[in-house]
């Protein structure tokens, strides 16, 4: 068969199947009386070969020892293709999510381009001085007609991400001061498999002001986190959400952040609706707690719950068997005496 032939059967190109020849891939074993090249079966089989190959990702000069070397071994070849792909995917994902990005911010111009591409490069900067600085100019820019608006993707991807305190911090403000348009993304971050991303997540939306972040943070009581359940807590306490409290008693309970928690109590029982309720609750984990260190907490935490039921109750309390519980409850006691 000549060549012409061969390339329009096999969908290799004539002058492809001449490079092959002078790489010594594949000759043609036959000539004709006039001096072209005529290819047999055998060689129209390895031409589908090497095309099958190269299919899979491998270079001309591993196909040629994949076809020649009788110690070639196909496994190393293939682990090695499959590295290269994910290492290609992981690339050209990273492209184009860099591009949406870009997109989202709706740029104006090549110089809006140019704006975003620096952020982008900052925010993934190994830097925390320079990470830190572009969520702080991130939060300029965004209310700013003048300079390309911030893609929320990345501020909110940064901010789940970030392990540095200080950076952190300035990743939620922008968050925070950016409007709700990261909120439902945060909220898909309370379901991650990474419990650090978790909090992260919770951490920011507690930033946020009243309003659709109240009511995420109130979902996330139910969380199966426990550390996403307290955050959300510790936020939602003093936004006036009484179906926080069962968590913040149970943190003072148990010691986590207790300090915290029972501020966010003080500040939910300053409703007076409230008020007797929360003492309530707290009397009764002190009364059938049998941890000495968790009945103390539970009475340092009834220190900003006012109410004729709240006085009663420490005045018992400062005859409790337990010294430092009784000693707590007088001077609670004594504090509220002399408002």
């Amino acid at each position: 068969m000549l060549i012409g032939e061969v390339a329009r059967r096999s969908g290799v190109s004539a002058r492809m199947l001449r490079h092959y020849d002078a790489l010594g891939l594949v000759r043609a074993t036959g000539r004709t009386e006039g001096g072209y090249r005529e290819y047999s079966g055998e060689d129209i089989r390895r031409i589908f070969h090497i095309e099958s190959l190269r299919s899979l990702g491998l270079s001309l000069r591993e196909v040629g020892r994949a076809l020649d070397d009788p110690g070639f071994a196909p496994s190393e070849l293939v682990d090695g293709l499959i590295r290269r792909t994910r290492e290609r995917i992981a690339d050209e994902t990273e492209l184009l999510t860099r591009l949406r990005r870009i997109g989202a911010a709706e740029p104006a111009g090549w110089e809006d381009v140019l704006q975003t591409v620096a952020l982008l490069q900052a925010l993934g900067s190994k830097s925390a001085g320079t990470r830190q600085s572009a969520a702080l100019s991130s939060m300029s820019s965004a209310s700013s007609v003048e300079e390309a608006p911030v893609p929320v993707e990345a501020l909110v991807e940064a901010a789940l991400s970030e392990t540095d305190t200080n950076v952190a911090g300035a990743l939620r403000w922008a968050l925070a001061h950016g409007g709700g348009a990261g909120l439902a993304l945060l909220a898909e971050g309370l379901d991650s498999p990474v419990a650090g991303v978790r909090k992260r997540a919770v951490q920011a939306l507690a930033e946020f002001p009243d309003g659709e972040a109240t009511a995420v943070l109130r979902d996330a009581l139910a969380n199966p986190d426990s550390v996403v359940r307290g955050y959300a807590a510790l936020a939602l306490g003093p936004r006036g959400a009484a179906d926080a409290v069962p968590i913040l008693i149970d943190m003072i309970v148990g010691g986590t952040n207790d300090t915290d928690a029972a501020d966010a109590l003080g500040a939910l029982a300053s409703d007076p609706a409230l008020a007797d309720q929360i003492a309530t609750r707290l009397l009764d984990r002190l009364a059938h707690h049998p941890v000495e260190a968790a009945r103390r907490r539970l009475t340092q935490a009834l220190a900003d719950v006012p109410g004729v039921m709240t006085s009663r109750a420490l005045a018992e309390l400062s005859h409790d068997e337990d010294r430092a519980v009784a000693l707590t409850a007088t001077y609670l006691l004594g504090l509220r005496e002399a408002r």
